[in-house]
């Protein structure tokens, strides 16, 4: 026995964690033969196999558990060679050693992830399918700086983490592994050995494909492949400035849009989802879908918002090519496709991220940074290089291998404050002494910057609900360099007017006008999202002010008309465009079965012209983002629960009026100034009985009249109906 009993105790006890210093082929001196030795699960022999003579060589066997040992007599060079196995249950195999091959990462791979520089850290670290000195087999790469032994664990050894340890990078705190022979579907894990002596058997933080619970397995799975049938939409993506574009969103749950009632009520999967969602995105004139979650997520019931896999789509509903063909559908269908992206948090759950090599290596030790209290799951260390390298890599990965089109990125005001949701003494500060998370501001800014490098027309949103200055100014400014925020105050605002009784919204007429103020502080997406329609906050439609459900459905369209006349872009939940009556119950369809009742189908109908006008009028989309494209007639007359503004391309005729008028009775002869002379056309009207509607209104158009009012010289005399939303277009 060449090799001392020491070493060799440290295999069979699985505590070794320099594994290619003794296993593979090694030489004990100039001009000596080498050593061979080998470590197998249920090997009742083995020799070496050279490659190129098909030369053996026996090998002894030192132990029962697998670990061979000889010396290959006449050779004093390294060779490629394979293994010849014969098992316990008589069966013959030949394979490449894993320990015969240099490591897969280079020294400028680990310095770069060391620093926190890799952008494309997702296509080295985790397992990767691939040819290695001219030999196939698979790739492994995890970060454990902690760990005194990391094994690959599988189908493919018994989950035995004596038998694939994994070679350790140094003080890169990487642990790296080839292993010949190995192919896709092929489960695994890292089986980690801690400081302390403790076992950790932890999923692939890098894996790109997950079984489901309760073993929640990484899998072996290529995501190079698809045949991708974009490239239209992709070049023109490119030149693309969302900014100037019109831009209505519809934000989707993948598993509650609609199910299978023939098959038991399952969710669609992604190929099945691909033509339905984009048939029906197209009728309604959505320029884009807003997935909520689709890394793969444990627990259901967190609508995939406590991520496990920020690399991985759920298994849920197919697999990563089947993902991307559902992307690729959109696509094709110039439908964009943003996706909620969530760094800002992950679960507790054993098998994934929390203490993955023992220590608190992706999130905070101290619980007042690391432990998110309102939701029980734990906070990334955002100071950490190598954690930030592995935020950046899956934002950037879901563009690069699935052509997404912009990430809304979720919880962004959590992130920016050091204090958020917690009391004195439950929060530490920054080196200044304020309360600004310096680091995670830093990491939104990178990502923000990488995501327009390199995918030129891409989108990044921010769900940030405070007053944080400079969400969407660019970085080299100061600011986070985010495309567009939430407009969360406009939504509050709004709701808390819309589900007044009329008779008191007189009193509440700022929540109409406050808005304007910081309008154009930021870039907005105007939002109403899943957010508003859960946990007992009712529906879209039965928030508006009580009333039967015909009477709610015309607040609700006159709300979403005012919602389109003011600037910014739209987002909108799910099922709101229909007023579905019942809050979204994430394991549930949408109730379909409402559009054959008039209120609902005239919800979806005006939500349908909205988009419509919306896509082809420049006038309603400059102000989106320039104040020069917004002017007030009417803020002032509470009484009456009147506005009236000016949407317009200036230096130009492009001109539209938005009345909104939110009390229960018609008003006739109310005049309102406007800028210029001419036909004003109604091309929206919220009463409209095409939309279920009295069918108030103007008769299709008013002229104007030399009447001044408002500062204007010139006026229009209209009919109001009552809870409703007119747009009227300057025609001549």
């Amino acid at each position: 026995m060449i090799i001392s009993k020491k070493e060799l105790q440290s295999f069979v006890e699985a505590c070794n964690h320099e594994p290619h210093n003794l296993l593979g082929l090694h030489s004990p001196g100039k001009g000596k033969d080498l050593i061979a030795r080998a470590f197998l699960r249920d090997a009742r022999s083995c020799a070496l196999v050279d490659v190129e003579t098909d030369e053996r060589f026996q090998l002894e066997s030192l132990a029962p558990e697998g670990f061979f040992e000889g010396r290959v007599k006449g050779r004093k060079k390294h060779f490629k060679y394979r293994l010849r196995v014969e098992q316990y249950n008589g069966e013959i195999r030949q394979f490449y050693d894993p320990y015969n091959f240099l490591p897969t990462l280079s020294d400028d791979d680990l310095y770069l992830f060391n620093k926190g520089d890799d952008h494309l850290v997702y296509r080295k670290m985790g397992a990767h399918v691939r040819k290695f000195d001219e030999v196939q087999g698979v790739s492994f790469a995890v970060w454990a700086p902690s760990a005194q032994r990391v094994s690959v664990v599988g189908d493919f050894n018994g989950w035995d983490g004596r038998y694939h340890p994994m070679r350790s990078l140094g003080s890169s705190g990487v642990w790296e592994l080839f292993i010949p022979g190995l192919q896709e579907g092929m489960k695994y894990k890292y089986e980690i050995l801690d400081r302390h002596g403790h076992l950790h058997l932890k999923t692939d933080p890098y894996g790109s494909f997950f079984e489901s619970p309760p073993h929640n397995a990484s899998i072996i799975r290529s995501v190079e492949r698809y045949d991708w049938q974009d490239h239209r939409w992709m070049e023109q993506r490119a030149e693309q400035d969302w900014r100037e574009k019109p831009m209505s969103v519809y934000e989707v749950h993948f598993g509650s849009w609609k199910r299978k009632v023939e098959d038991g009520g399952r969710p669609f999967t992604y190929r099945e989802m691909a033509g339905e969602l984009t048939a029906y995105v197209k009728q309604m004139g959505f320029t884009h879908v807003e997935f909520m979650p689709l890394a793969e997520h444990p627990f259901t019931g967190s609508w995939g918002y406590q991520v496990t896999g920020f690399f991985a789509p759920t298994h849920r509903y197919g697999d990563p090519d089947d993902f991307k063909y559902l992307v690729d559908t959109l696509h094709q269908s110039d439908i964009g496709v943003i996706m909620d992206w969530v760094p800002a948090h992950f679960p507790t759950d054993a098998f994934a991220l929390a203490r993955f090599d023992g220590s608190a290596l992706y999130e905070h030790e101290d619980p007042r940074q690391g432990f998110h209290q309102d939701w029980g799951t734990l906070i990334p260390n955002f100071g950490r290089h190598e954690v930030c390298n592995f935020l950046i890599g899956s934002a950037l990965h879901w563009l690069d291998r699935y052509h997404i089109d912009g990430l809304r990125v979720d919880a962004v005001a959590s992130m920016l404050y050091l204090d958020y949701s917690r009391k004195d003494g439950e929060w530490i500060p920054n080196k200044y002494g304020g309360n600004e998370n310096l680091e995670a501001m830093d990491l939104l800014r990178r990502v923000n910057d990488l995501v327009h490098q390199y995918h030129p027309g891409a989108l990044m949103i921010a769900e940030e609900s405070t007053s944080f200055g400079g969400v969407t100014k660019p970085t080299a400014e100061g600011g986070l360099g985010f495309d567009l925020k939430w407009n969360m105050g406009w939504m509050h605002d709004t709701l808390e007017y819309f589900q007044k009784d009329p008779i008191y919204r007189k009193y509440h007429h700022h929540n109409l006008t406050f808005g304007m103020i910081y309008q154009y502080n930021e870039q907005f997406t105007q939002v109403f999202s899943h957010d508003e329609v859960v946990h007992g906050k009712g529906s879209m439609l039965m928030k508006m002010a009580a009333g039967s459900i015909t009477e709610r459905a015309n607040v609700l369209r006159a709300l979403y008309a005012l919602m389109w006349g003011w600037p910014g872009k739209k987002t909108l939940f799910m099922g709101s465009e229909f007023g579905q009556s019942a809050e979204w119950s994430y394991d549930h369809s949408l109730s379909w079965d409402l559009l054959q009742y008039k209120d609902h189908e005239g919800i979806q109908h005006i939500v349908r012209d909205l988009n419509e006008l919306y896509s082809r009028e420049p006038g309603l989309v400059h102000g989106d983002i320039y104040s020069d494209g917004f002017e007030w007639m009417s803020m002032d007359d509470s009484d009456s629960s009147v506005v009236a503004f000016i949407r317009k391309v200036p230096n130009s005729k492009q001109a539209f009026l938005v009345v909104g008028h939110y009390t229960p009775v018609t008003r006739y002869g109310y005049r309102i100034g406007v800028p210029q002379a001419g036909y004003w056309k109604e091309v929206i009207n919220s009463d409209a009985d095409y939309y279920g509607g009295h069918g108030d209104g103007n008769l299709g158009g008013v002229e104007t009249e030399p009447v001044a009012w408002h500062g204007r010289m010139q006026s229009l005399k209209l009919t109001l109906p009552a809870n409703s939303t007119l747009i009227f277009k300057l025609t001549s």
